[in-house]
């Protein structure tokens, strides 16, 4: 039993340094395995959804949009925060009718993940929306987003050439050449 040491972190205590409107930033004292003690740093995220769109011939529907944070324009799937009380995939219809104007017939959750798991809690569910109709709503007023359709068999060349640089898009859309034959 000696030979799996817990790994676990003890808590010591939680500083709430930061408090903003979609993310808060927490300084907390830990006790590692061994004894030390040490800092984390914790931001605190609310979870957020983000869609993999795809038409029936097997159109991509991405976004462009300029990311403050990176100084840049991306390429990403549609996506956006969980509101409170807000169930996941009504929150998938809402953000793929802002983001895209189109709304899923056909929602499957294909997978959750942490972007950046060792200093962040945002969870990410991710989906796959397909039987698309035309559905607007309107867009938030700080987002600028220009649509992106990518033809079939030009995803591969997208990856290949390094055109997608946001992880939630780039895990999608790996998933997708994965298992795009079984859908």
């Amino acid at each position: 039993s000696g030979f799996f040491m817990d790994t676990r972190e003890k808590t010591i205590s939680k500083t709430l340094a930061y408090r903003g409107s979609i993310l808060n930033l927490r300084i907390d004292k830990v006790e590692i395995p061994g004894g030390r003690k040490t800092i984390r740093e914790v931001v605190e995220h609310s979870p957020a959804v983000a869609i993999l769109p795809v038409e029936a011939d097997g159109t991509v529907y991405l976004i462009r949009q300029y990311r403050y944070a990176i100084g840049d324009e991306i390429l990403e799937i549609p996506a956006g925060l969980v509101e409170p009380g807000e169930d996941f995939e009504r929150c998938a219809e809402r953000e793929l009718q802002e983001e895209i104007g189109y709304f899923p017939g056909t929602l499957r959750e294909i997978g959750r993940m942490y972007n950046s798991p060792g200093f962040c809690t945002e969870m990410l569910i991710l989906y796959f929306a397909t039987d698309l109709r035309p559905s607007k709503l309107q867009a938030d007023d700080d987002e600028f987003i220009r649509l992106q359709p990518v033809p079939p068999g030009e995803i591969r060349k997208l990856l290949e050439e390094g055109k997608i640089i946001d992880g939630k898009t780039f895990a999608a859309l790996t998933w997708y050449l994965a298992f795009q034959e079984e859908n």
